[in-house]
């Protein structure tokens, strides 16, 4: 009971399971490994090369990408997102987890269960996210760190440490979202703060 649009194609040895939708000019690559009840949309790409390089005297060397990509059950994936393949090991997408469009999953990601990603979210190579993660779009995720379960990641966040399970961050760098929001409150208040300071001072150099 799988559908597989127009203009898709399937390398060889990737596997999809039942009720599964593919629309048409999607790309899956060979050993890609797809769940039950997937939905994937138009002009996403499954299992191309992650952009790892070596250099060598000046000249940059793309590395063979040997491992694949795990789709598991009940998950979506919107229109023209990227999901890279392991370097040796796998990418995965967790089960029940949900995928805006244009997104970016590097090589070795790993994605928990039940995580929603808006759209322009970037998650750069061999980071994990916990279960039940949210992350607000254009946000974006470094390297080899993880997000554990529950945290939420507001718009327009750059996450560059490891989050404990349940946090709640935004900003760049991305901090505790409370803490942020009494910090900003704190900067707002700082020119009318300097016309005080420059009053208080006027009235010091009259005295002197």
């Amino acid at each position: 009971n799988s559908y597989i649009g127009h203009n898709s194609i399937i390398c060889e040895n990737s596997t999809i399971g039942d009720n599964s939708i593919i629309k048409g000019n999607v790309s899956i690559y060979h050993d890609v490994s797809i769940g039950n009840n997937v939905h994937i949309d138009s002009g996403t790409v499954i299992g191309a090369d992650g952009f790892g390089l070596v250099t060598e005297n000046g000249n940059h060397h793309r590395v063979p990408h040997t491992g694949n990509v795990v789709i598991e059950n009940d998950v979506a994936i919107g229109a023209n997102c990227c999901v890279d393949r392991g370097t040796i090991e796998s990418t995965i997408v967790g089960e029940f987890s949900k995928l805006d469009n244009f997104i970016q999953v590097a090589h070795n990601v790993i994605i928990g269960k039940g995580c929603i990603i808006a759209g322009q979210v970037g998650l750069a190579g061999s980071c994990e996210l916990g279960d039940f993660v949210t992350i607000g779009g254009q946000s974006g995720i470094i390297g080899h760190i993880k997000v554990e379960d529950k945290s939420m990641v507001a718009t327009n966040t750059l996450v560059i440490k490891s989050l404990k399970v349940g946090s709640f961050v935004s900003g760049i760098p991305a901090r505790n979202h409370m803490k942020r929001k009494k910090q900003e409150a704190v900067i707002n208040q700082l020119p009318e703060l300097q016309k005080r300071v420059r009053a208080l001072e006027k009235i010091r150099d009259n005295k002197d």
